[in-house]
C-alpha cells in the first residue's frame, strides 16, 4: 500500500505524544528540565554526526574536510530566503491556531513544542528517500525505521516540552505525504550529490535545533528551511 510508511510515521508521533505526556505528567519540572538538555544534547549530537559524515572524508589515509563552499552558500543564501518569506514567524502563528482549536490555550510551552519538535523530526534525508520508495515501489521499510526514532524522539520530547510535541505528526505527515504523491517526479531530482548536501544541511539544522533546546531559543531555524533546496539546488552545479 503506497503511502503506508507516512501512516505508521504519524502514528508512531502521535503515540510517542501520548506516551511522553502520560510519563511527563509524574515528573517533577527540575525532572523535566533535566530531561530537556539531555534531549538537546542527543538532538546536537545526531546533527554532528550526520554533519560530520558529510564533511570529513577518509583520503590516502588521511581525514581530510570539505564542503565550507555548500555550507556558505546553502545557509547564506537559505536565511536571506528565510528571513524574507519570514518562515519562523509562519510555523508559530500555525501552531498558535492548533493551540486554540485543539483547546490548548492555557498550555505556554504548546507552541515551541510543536516547531521544536516538528523541525526536528520533518528534516532530513530519510524522509526524502523513504517517502519516494514508498511512493514508487511501495517500500516503506526506510520510514518504519524513521517512525521507530521519531516515536522515541518525541516521547522524551513530550515529557520535558508538552503535548504539543505530538502535533509535530501533521507537518510530518503532510511533507512526507506530498512527497510520496509526487515520488515519480522528485525522485530525478534528488540524485545522489543532491541527497547528500541535503543529509548534509539538515544535518546542521538539527544541530541548530538542538542548541535551542539546550541554551534557549537562539536560532530562528525554520528561517532556515530554504537552505535546503538551495544545497538540492547547489548539486547540480558541483557543489
Amino acid at each position: 500500500m503506497i503511502g503506508l510508511g507516512t501512516i505508521i510515521n504519524v502514528v508512531a508521533i502521535i503515540a510517542g505524544g501520548l506516551f511522553g505526556k502520560v510519563f511527563g505528567r509524574f515528573m517533577k519540572e527540575r525532572y523535566q528540565e533535566g530531561l530537556n538538555n539531555a534531549c538537546g544534547i542527543c538532538v546536537l549530537f545526531i546533527g554532528i554526526g550526520g554533519a560530520m559524515e558529510g564533511i570529513l572524508k577518509v583520503s590516502n589515509g588521511s581525514l581530510i574536510s570539505g564542503s565550507s563552499m555548500l555550507i556558505t552558500l546553502s545557509l547564506a543564501i537559505g536565511a536571506l530566503l528565510g528571513e524574507i518569506l519570514n518562515l519562523e514567524d509562519k510555523f508559530e502563528a500555525f501552531g498558535t491556531w492548533l493551540k486554540m482549536k485543539t483547546g490548548n490555550a492555557k498550555d505556554k510551552k504548546f507552541v515551541d513544542a510543536f516547531v521544536t519538535a516538528s523541525l526536528t523530526v520533518s528534516i532530513g534525508a530519510m524522509a526524502i528517500v523513504g517517502s519516494i520508495e514508498d511512493g514508487i515501489f511501495g517500500d516503506y521499510s526506510i520510514l518504519a525505521t524513521k517512525a521507530v526514532l521519531d516515536f522515541i524522539i518525541i516521547i522524551v520530547m513530550t515529557c520535558s516540552m508538552g503535548k504539543g510535541c505530538a502535533f509535530s505528526a501533521i507537518p510530518v505527515g503532510l511533507l512526507q505525504g506530498s512527497i510520496t504523491l509526487l515520488a515519480k517526479f522528485i525522485k530525478p531530482i534528488m540524485t545522489d550529490t543532491a541527497l547528500s548536501n541535503l543529509s548534509l544541511i539538515g544535518s546542521i539544522l538539527i544541530f541548530c535545533v538542538g542548541l535551542n533546546l539546550v541554551w534557549g531559543k537562539k536560532i530562528r531555524v525554520a528561517n532556515l528551511l530554504p537552505a535546503v533546496v538551495v544545497a538540492i539546488l547547489l548539486a547540480y552545479i558541483g557543489c
